[in-house]
């Protein structure tokens, strides 16, 4: 059977994709996840399920991707970039966080010559993929798949409700609704889990329309490269089940996340002709931009002991607060973002417990890129990820003042009585500019936002990979749709973004 179109990737973006372009009984669609499938919410295992749970810290899961990747120079150890492995994607092992970034984001996104995803252009969309059940208006959404909430403050606990009255005293604003233009300061966290309940695109898209006859998914398929004739893309050649085999159709879409296709690209011999050749991959079509532009959001964690008579039962929640400013200098609003949260113990008898907390600081919007490229034509290898984290000066002094500014959060007197000593930076980090400089670089990590690999842009743009269309440049049959288009990575968590991306995409492919 020749399908009309292949989605490769059922994360946030294929999920939506996939529901959207089914909903045209005339039209077949198949999706294809290297993850296993669900098809409801009973058979879907507890650690998808439960938004208290964190994939990225099992010892094992088939329910993840684990990439090593270099974060700075100074670290020793490779970086672990967790990504989700099933239906669903990332949006099934992620913090539920649902942010949209801020509308200069997408007008940024515009003025690079991609009017079709200004911040008007968008703002429909986010409101079709959500039903917010905190507040109303043209802003936001009340009948679609992604339920949207806020914890009520009289829930907070006592450490996140400590925060949130140092950071108002601090004189940064009350805010209330993150998702709305112009917020900014601190207040609850937008989150899509209604009743602790992680509402991945699986749950929400997919599993409720299993039932249209044009509508074929396939987990447990993993995508080894898109086949072409001559300039056009006629297929996947997959594997499954121990077998190696070819799909066909009309288009292909690569919705496989931020490292994920600009992989299959690569191996697919579309990017950097220089790159493909040395490798031994027949060139298809010399996009130097393929891997390149690797954004992210850069982290580093202030580590806090709780006093050993203050304790945190680990099935309340772990995010409910945050704080969104804008840095000394910097002209980027809401380029920076604090969240606390806490770290759980497995105890020798099989208890968990909580006994250290974070404040973790994030650079939204980085100055710095880094890049992807292969190692082996292999597609079970796993290509080379340079973060290149904090490269620019500009980057480090926002995370410096950060560091500083959780510092002084933590004097307030609301904390007291719940930390007994701050672990992490140690006050010799805090000496100087140097000092903490260093302190930053051998321990600042990932906040798990890969994107840019396959920016988005016209043809004048000799970086670009696809256009404002999705299509791939010089190609045909082909697009990609996920966070690997954007031309830079918004100012927040980016689950809610690349679920715009994949309903947006639905509309522009037909």
């Amino acid at each position: 059977m020749k399908y009309d179109v292949i989605i490769v990737g059922a994360g946030s973006a294929g999920c939506a994709l996939a529901t959207r372009l089914s909903e045209d009984p005339e039209r077949s669609v198949l999706l294809l996840e290297a993850g296993p499938d669900y098809p409801d919410l009973e058979q879907t295992p507890d650690e998808l399920k439960n938004g208290g749970s964190s994939v990225s810290a099992m010892a094992e899961s088939p329910h993840r991707w684990e990439f090593q990747s270099i974060a700075t120079p100074q670290q020793t150890e490779p970086m672990r970039i967790v990504r989700g492995k099933a239906v669903g994607g990332s949006s099934a092992v992620n913090g539920q966080v649902f942010l949209r970034g801020d509308p200069v984001d997408y007008d940024i996104w515009a003025s690079l010559g991609n009017h079709e995803w200004s911040y008007l252009k968008v703002l429909p969309y986010f409101r079709k993929l959500e039903m917010d059940t905190d507040f109303l208006g043209d802003f936001h959404g009340t009948d679609g798949p992604i339920p949207v909430r806020r914890h009520k403050r009289e829930t907070w606990l006592p450490f996140q409700e400590a925060f949130y009255r140092a950071c108002l005293e601090a004189g940064f604003p009350d805010d209330q609704d993150m998702n709305r233009p112009g917020s900014t300061g601190v207040g609850p966290v937008p989150m899509n889990n209604p009743n602790g309940i992680r509402m991945s695109t699986a749950l929400t898209y997919v599993n409720p329309n299993r039932h249209r006859l044009n509508l074929t998914v396939r987990g447990n398929v993993l995508a080894r490269r898109i086949l072409f004739d001559g300039k056009r893309a006629t297929g996947v050649e997959v594997e499954s089940g121990g077998e190696t085999f070819v799909v066909e159709g009309e288009k292909i879409v690569l919705s496989a996340g931020g490292i994920k296709s600009p992989h299959l690209l690569l191996l697919s011999g579309v990017g950097p002709a220089d790159h493909l050749s040395s490798l031994g991959i027949p060139v298809v079509n010399d996009l130097p931009g393929v891997g390149q532009n690797m954004r992210d959001h850069p982290m580093v964690a202030i580590q806090l002991k709780l006093r050993g008579d203050f304790k945190i039962d680990a099935d309340l929640p772990r995010l409910q607060t945050m704080l969104r400013y804008t840095a000394t200098g910097s002209g980027t609003r809401n380029d920076m973002q604090i969240m606390p949260s806490y770290s759980a113990f497995l105890t020798p008898d099989d208890r968990i417990q909580i006994e250290e907390a974070h404040l973790s600081c994030m650079l939204e919007l980085s100055l710095s890129s880094g890049e992807l490229r292969l190692t082996s034509t292999d597609p079970h290898t796993q290509p080379h990820l340079d973060y290149r984290y904090l490269v620019d000066p500009m980057d480090r002094q926002r995370m410096r003042e950060a560091v500083r500014l959780c510092i002084r959060l933590l004097e307030h007197e609301a904390f007291g009585g719940m930390i007994a000593e701050r672990t992490d930076p140690t006050d010799r980090d805090l000496e100087s500019d140097e000092a903490l400089d260093a302190w930053v670089l051998r321990t600042v990590g990932t906040n798990y936002h890969s994107a840019g690999t396959c920016k988005m842009g016209p043809e004048s743009d000799p970086m670009a990979v696809v256009d404002q269309y999705c299509r791939v440049h010089g190609l045909e049959g082909l697009r990609v749709v996920d966070l690997s288009i954007c031309p830079n990575v918004v100012r927040a968590n980016t689950n809610a973004t690349a679920i715009m991306i994949g309903e947006r995409a639905a509309d522009l492919l037909n």
